[in-house]
């Protein structure tokens, strides 16, 4: 029988391009998103269901679910894959902006987990990947929601790694450095009218890109492979990296002494 691959944030991106590539390597591809309606590409692909999941609604998440045990009847891997970014000054953000935050990359990964995990339970096996960044091992300013809240999926994802191993499932984490996917479009910034940020928030970006300018970024395509991998080669490994600005920064922190880190992370 076919292994079945439930995706969220599937309408582009990370998500799109790796449901295509599970497709094509003959698996059953629950893809969900907000609008499937919307999506035509997917839609016409064999074995590919489309399905309308908001992460922060516990029904959608439920519906699809079960959508997925009444046509494929099991769900072998788990991609979480929908998130986005608030970046900016802290001191600026608004209440709503910061639970939102967690609400999508947070607490949205943790529903669709706990409603996946019964079926995997079930049959004692199972992969559950996390889409994290570099951005959660490693921090930067005006970055600190967004960074934070991969922070928390690293965590989540570590400590359940090892409550789920048991049970024969894997929890695995994807770290992408930059890749030229809709991210970037989807991004919120925060808006800030407090003078005492406005210089240095306006050179940060060209100083913090400047490091890694000269490295081979990512593609799309290639995080969709690494995932492919991660879902697929059976190892006892937590966290892929993807992207050589991804590995530069994770090494800095990991090699560096921790004042070394610092003074190159505001320098």
């Amino acid at each position: 029988m076919a292994k079945t691959v439930f995706i969220t944030g599937a309408s582009s991106g990370f998500g799109k391009e790796t449901a295509k590539l599970f497709q094509r390597n003959g698996w059953n591809v629950l893809a969900t998103m907000r609008a499937p309606e919307k999506e035509n590409e997917l839609a016409q692909l064999d074995n590919v269901v489309l399905v309308s999941v908001d992460v922060t609604d516990q029904q959608s998440i439920d519906r699809a679910v079960q959508k997925g045990i009444d046509t494929f009847k099991t769900i072998d891997v788990l991609i979480n894959n929908a998130g986005y970014g608030v970046m900016g000054v802290f001191e600026s953000a608004t209440n709503s902006q910061i639970q939102q935050q967690y609400a999508v990359n947070v607490f949205g990964l943790m529903q669709v987990t706990r409603a996946v995990l019964p079926v995997m339970r079930q049959h004692r096996q199972g992969v559950i990947i996390n889409i994290s960044s570099f951005g959660g091992i490693t921090a930067g300013p005006f970055a600190s929601l967004y960074n934070s809240s991969k922070f928390a999926v690293e965590g989540f994802s570590e400590a359940l790694s090892h409550e789920l191993a048991f049970l024969n499932i894997a929890v695995k984490l994807i770290e992408p450095g930059s890749v030229a996917t809709n991210f970037r479009n989807g991004m919120e910034m925060i808006q800030n009218e407090i003078t005492d940020y406005q210089a240095e928030l306006a050179t940060f970006i060209p100083r913090y890109t400047k490091r890694t300018e000269h490295l081979p970024k990512a593609s799309a395509q290639e995080v969709a492979e690494t995932i492919y991998e991660a879902a697929t080669d059976g190892k006892l490994k937590l966290r892929y990296v993807v992207g050589e600005d991804a590995r530069f920064y994770i090494d800095l922190k990991a090699k560096s002494s921790e004042e070394q880190y610092l003074k190159t992370m505001r320098g």
